[in-house]
């Protein structure tokens, strides 16, 4: 570190001395050019006009010089300063007599020869100097930065553990990836407990995952733990116009770690430098001389040294195959969206700094923010920080919280936008037929919220739903209840209006990828069997699906989507016209709330419907204080056709 402050430090010194140099030539150039090209007041005459001056007496002074006659003028009435003139010289044998004669003062100007030849010097050999310097000092910036004006230097910050102020206990949600990461933390501090037993330390690692999942905050903390200097830099500070410039900061990098071992470096954003080399669509010169140079130098160092090369990614399918073998990176650590527990614990790293009251419950937020990853959790505690301190209270309560992930997934409230009665019941009945249809079915999740308020995304209301466990499968049924919960909204509403409106985009949207990923991808449909048909390319980015099929099979599949989703489309109006009453009595109820509770919705439902919400715990209470003989269906008391139904459905 200190040798690279010297370094600064004395690049700074020369930086100035060459800056002052050029402000010392510049201001005497300016000058010299000044004096020079000074311009004067004096007015050009005639020789015979300056003859007729004198012999009008209008002459004060002359001063006779080598190139020309200098006239001074009588001053006249109301003149402040005399005129000047000048004219050129001639050979007049008798102008010295005139000028005797009329009594003007003159005298003759002896040139100063020393002057103008020192002048002269300096006109010829100045920039000559000057170019002499300027190439001089290039040239040894180039040798020093291999390129013009050190551009070929490598300009990677380095850390110790006391700057960077993050560990392995501010990350969570990660333990695997911590995990191999503390093994290699643990190599570079005791590195004779590895290699007695024969193990040598990984050359590269690799972080691998969505954004926002935490690599870069992973590399930071093993900034922290290992106590060793720390190179990091992103991908694209290697990428500049010229040819030959990435290559040289590759080495200045590696040379400048080597000299620093044992030592870390990480480089974010491997993929700006790290792509394939196939030439399919023309290749990039400076991109793969970069890419050479890098896989040069990580087959070039000694790992008994202690030389690690992190890197991190959100685009492994890119990269260029010769980088990922093992022997360069040797791991490829998945730094993946946190599970139910690993939400828990990074929300409670990011709350630990802030002030909760009692009512708080993180695994309730944690349910309800399924598929988030760090960013956006830590991004949701702070705008729930914000929303009590906008609401005049000194700590965060669950309705806080449970407003930050609306802000975070939705957006905020539009509460300028007002709509038409008809717009508010149209929307009403929408979002009430997607939670209808979720209660009536058994593999639906169940409502958390319902509300007709508009938000910044767009939305005109959602419903929320939280599912009551982590799940990391989805069954053809559950898959299938998501699509008729999807279509149920359109459904509503045109069985209600008897007509459609454009409100749902976004529902078709996603019903229509899901059905679409049910075909080519998971194998449902009985048709195509068991065959992909898909593959998700930019898998951590937007996992955008490629097709693997000829056109023909591609026009069955659409037809098999549309089939799926016209059944699904079906049951949705069949489940609402069969409880239609439900349906009105909820949308009239939110009309006027605007937002309600998931509780306050089952509650509506369950008294229309004629349900008891306790007798299924009744039941089994029964059954344990009494158990008789026989099957459960025999303990159990026969229900109507009806009740049969909705229990079924639920």
């Amino acid at each position: 570190m200190d040798n690279q402050n010297n370094n600064q430090n004395r690049n700074n010194r020369q930086g100035f001395s060459f800056v002052l140099f050029v402000a010392l030539i510049t201001t005497f150039l300016v000058m010299t050019l000044y004096q020079f090209q000074k311009t004067s007041t004096a007015e050009e005459i005639s020789y015979d006009r300056f003859l007729k001056m004198i012999e009008q007496h209008k002459v004060e002074e002359v001063v006779i010089s080598s190139d020309r006659i200098s006239i001074t003028a009588r001053k006249e009435e109301g003149e402040r300063t005399a005129k000047e003139y000048y004219t050129g010289v001639v050979k007049d044998d008798n102008l010295a007599e005139r000028l005797y004669k009329s009594g003007i003062k003159y005298e003759q100007e002896i040139p100063d020869t020393t002057s103008m030849v020192v002048l002269n010097i300096l006109a010829t050999f100045l920039p000559i100097v000057f170019l002499v310097g300027m190439s001089y000092w290039m040239f040894k910036r180039m040798s020093k930065g291999g390129g013009p004006m050190g551009i070929g230097k490598s300009n990677a910050k380095m850390y110790v553990e006391k700057e960077t102020g993050v560990t392995f206990k501010d990350v969570a949600g990660q333990d695997e990836a911590k995990e191999s990461l503390q093994e290699v933390v643990d190599f570079l501090h005791n590195p004779g407990k590895y290699t007695g037993v024969g193990a040598k330390l990984p050359k590269g690692a690799l972080l691998v995952g969505p954004p926002g999942t935490g690599k870069t905050l992973l590399a930071k903390a093993v900034a922290g733990e290992a106590k060793v200097p720390f190179f990091s830099l992103s991908g694209s500070a290697f990428v500049e116009m010229y040819v030959g410039v990435g290559a040289s900061r590759v080495r200045d990098l590696f040379k400048q770690a080597q000299q620093m071992a044992p030592c870390i470096i990480f480089i974010d954003e491997i993929d700006a430098i790290g792509k394939s080399r196939d030439n399919q669509l023309g290749g990039n010169d400076e991109r793969e001389q970069t890419l050479n140079q890098l896989l040069a130098e990580m087959d070039g160092f000694d790992t008994n040294k202690g030389l690690l090369l992190l890197a991190a990614t959100n685009r492994p399918e890119i990269l260029d195959p010769a980088l990922l073998r093992p022997g360069r990176f040797d791991r490829r650590i998945i730094v993946e969206r946190p599970d139910l527990k690993g939400r828990v614990d990074v929300l409670k790293v990011h709350s630990k700094n802030v002030r909760m009251d009692e009512t708080v419950d993180l695994e309730a937020i944690a349910l309800a923010t399924s598929g988030a990853v760090g960013s956006d959790l830590a991004n949701m505690i702070n705008e729930a920080a914000i929303n009590a301190v906008k609401h005049g209270r000194n700590a965060v309560s669950q309705n806080d919280l449970f407003e930050a992930v609306e802000v975070v997934l939705v957006g905020k409230e539009k509460k300028d936008r007002i709509m038409s009665q008809e717009e508010r019941r149209i929307v009403s009945y929408h979002e009430v037929g997607h939670a209808l249809v979720s209660a009536l079915q058994k593999d639906s999740e169940p409502v958390q919220k319902i509300t007709i308020v508009p938000r910044t995304m767009g939305a005109l209301g959602y419903v929320m739903q939280t599912p009551e466990e982590e799940k990391f499968l989805n069954t053809k049924k559950e898959l299938e209840a998501m699509l008729v919960g999807m279509l149920a909204g359109r459904a509503a509403e045109e069985i209600v209006f008897e007509t459609v409106t454009t409100g749902a985009s976004n529902d078709i949207e996603k019903a229509t990828k899901i059905a679409r990923s049910m075909i080519t991808q998971y194998g449902m449909s009985e048709k195509f069997g068991l065959i992909g048909l898909e593959s998700i390319q930019n898998r951590y980015l937007d996992g955008r699906a490629v097709m693997n099929c000829g056109e023909a099979t591609a026009a069955e599949i659409d037809q098999e989507v549309m089939g799926m989703l016209k059944a699904a489309y079906e049951e949705a109006k069949r489940l609402l016209s069969e409880h239609r009453e439900s349906l009105d009595k909820i949308a009239a109820f939110l009309i006027e709330k605007e937002t309600i509770t998931g509780k306050e919705f089952m509650e509506i439902f369950h008294e229309v419907e004629g349900i008891d919400p306790d007798a299924p715990k009744k039941t089994e209470e029964r059954i344990a204080m009494n158990p008789v003989p026989g099957t459960a269906e025999e303990s159990i008391p026969e229900q109507t056709a009806s009740e049969k139904e909705i229990t079924e459905g639920q």
